[in-house]
């Protein structure tokens, strides 16, 4: 992959495991329908994915099966809970973000599925302890202003706690946009299999 250190910046056809939370579209959409990857700078970050919690990306190119089903075994004893998001902040490299809560619970989610898939270093490896975050404006549009206006729009408004029972599957085409290509329900429940 890439070796540039924008691991978005890399060649197409990787998939991804995510909490999206396409509730949150229409509150994220004012920073992501104007923020734009180096690597698809044409297209806004909410015309490429909805908005969502990363896991592990990139994941397996062509996962199989049986892949599918060591995600749902390391999920599978994990009880589904409420997410909401009440604080912004920003990576040092000028990422903007709300943070999940409780914060504590997706990271153990997500360190549970990258101990699943070992040969899955995050971010290629460069991000080797990632921090759970909705990113609402990719590192050259945010800024410490952005970061106060996403604070005080999540102290004013009413946003929706959505209730964390699955997690998705995903899959970048060739122009960038991710598909969604399955789920596994956290917990086990077989109505989403």
């Amino acid at each position: 992959m890439s070796g540039h250190g924008d691991p978005w910046a890399a060649p197409t056809g990787r998939t991804a495991i995510l909490i999206a939370v396409p509730e949150l579209t229409e509150f994220t959409d004012r920073w992501r329908s104007v923020s734009y990857s180096s690597a698809w700078p044409t297209a806004a970050l909410s015309e490429l994915v909805p908005p969502h919690v990363t896991v592990l990306v990139p994941w397996l190119r062509d996962p199989k099966p049986e892949d599918v089903q060591r995600l749902e075994d390391a999920v599978a004893d994990l009880e589904p809970f409420e997410l909401t998001f009440s604080t912004a902040g920003q990576f040092p490299d000028g990422t903007t973000w709300l943070r999940p809560e409780p914060f504590d619970r997706v990271r153990d989610l997500v360190a549970t599925v990258l101990a699943a898939f070992p040969e899955c270093p995050p971010y290629d490896g460069e991000v080797p302890d990632p921090q759970p975050h909705l990113t609402i404006a990719s590192s050259a549009q945010g800024s410490p202003a952005l970061v106060a206006e996403a604070q005080a729009a999540l102290a004013a408004e009413e946003i929706p706690s959505i209730r964390l029972d699955d997690l998705t599957i995903w899959r970048e085409g060739d122009d960038g946009v991710w598909q969604l290509t399955g789920a596994v329900a956290i917990g086990g429940d077989p109505e989403l299999r």
